[in-house]
């Protein structure tokens, strides 16, 4: 009976406390597992902190080289007044005549009268420059005026592009585009170039 009762009780205190011993070798494998699992979170968070430091030196880099590369707002308004001009020159010759003396005023006057303009919007410094302004209303007819620069600012003209008709004897008529400035009260003609155009009467302006 007292055997029987030793081995009943060892049965039950097996029951009792099946799950509660932990064998050594199993705590030792737990410890190293999580080891892995912290060294792993540091490393990502290792790789974040380098991820956030490129993303941000790449961007500081990149407005530096977009404010070493971004182009003077002077220029862009230049040749805003030059397109301006072109436009301008185009509508009082009118299309007649500039279907005949394109390509002189395309490797001539055009680039002529850019030149000159950037050479007046240079003089008128940057802090001023973006108060010029170009006339809308070239003169029809066989009236001379192109379109005048003008200062926004004070309303007063800064140049006046003309162009004039001039008939040469044995030669025929030549278009004579010329300009005159402020400084000398408009009295120079200052020249920009001559375009020939026939013997016969040229058309009038804007026709």
């Amino acid at each position: 009976m007292k055997l029987w009762f030793k081995k009943l009780s060892v049965v039950l205190i097996t029951f009792m406390t099946l799950g509660m011993f932990i064998p050594p070798t199993y705590l030792e494998a737990n410890a190293d597992l999580n080891e892995v699992v912290t060294s792993s979170k540091s490393a990502v968070n290792d790789s974040n902190d380098i991820n956030d430091t490129d993303e941000t030196v790449f961007i500081e880099h990149t407005l530096e080289e977009s404010k070493e590369t971004e182009p003077d707002s002077s220029d862009y308004y230049i040749s805003y007044i030059a397109e301006r001009a072109k436009e301008q020159t185009l509508t009082k010759l009118g299309p007649k005549i500039v279907q005949q003396v394109e390509q002189d005023l395309v490797t001539t006057i055009l680039p002529n009268m850019e030149e000159i303009l950037k050479i007046l919007s240079q003089e008128k410094g940057k802090e001023n420059l973006h108060y010029l302004e170009i006339t809308e209303v070239p003169s029809e007819g066989y009236g001379e005026k192109i379109f005048h620069v003008y200062d926004h600012l004070t309303m007063k003209d800064v140049a006046r592009f003309h162009v004039r008709r001039d008939n040469r004897p044995k030669e025929g008529y030549w278009f004579n585009f010329h300009y005159h400035l402020e400084k000398d009260g408009f009295e120079e003609h200052h020249q920009i170039g001559d375009v020939y155009w026939d013997k016969n009467t040229p058309p009038k302006w804007m026709s």
